[in-house]
């Protein structure tokens, strides 16, 4: 004989805690649908989470840690329920999103580049290295000239 064991259940408050998302987002997403609707206890009416809606949670989550919209998000939920006759446009979807990446990190690695070359500069100016100082304060330049035409 097997006892029967009931399926754990979980809070907002706890969900919140198991996801880092807010109680205030995990209301949110569930209004405007990015996570299905959520059971609510019998007697309480609160929101009860399952094991299943913490697992959906959690990739929703991802989603927008990867840098998603919420209406990107909106879309690639709706597109993984339509299965494979989807699958393109998550294809597409996700490609944008990498490209955006793409930039996003040249951007930081240019941004990284600066900040070690003024860290070069305030060394040679420390040091007293005229022609450092010169190369260096070119080079920065060069650089911010560089940050200014990136399109945020």
């Amino acid at each position: 004989m097997s006892a029967r064991t009931t399926p754990r259940t979980y809070s907002i408050k706890e969900a919140a805690a198991l996801t880092g998302l807010p109680a205030s987002t995990l209301r949110y997403y569930e209004s405007i649908g990015v996570i299905a609707p959520v059971g609510r206890g019998e007697s309480s009416k609160h929101r009860v989470y399952s094991e299943a809606d913490l697992d959906q949670i959690m990739s929703v989550a991802c989603l927008s840690a990867a840098g998603l919209s919420v209406k990107e998000m909106q879309q690639y939920i709706a597109n993984g329920q339509l299965g494979a006759s989807a699958a393109s446009r998550q294809i597409e979807l996700l490609t944008t999103q990498q490209e955006r990446l793409a930039l996003e990190a040249e951007l930081l690695a240019v941004r990284q580049q600066y900040v070690r070359l003024k860290i070069a500069y305030w060394q040679a100016v420390e040091a007293g290295d005229e022609t450092q100082v010169e190369l260096l304060g070119a080079e920065a330049r060069r650089l911010a000239d560089q940050l200014k035409r990136v399109k945020r």
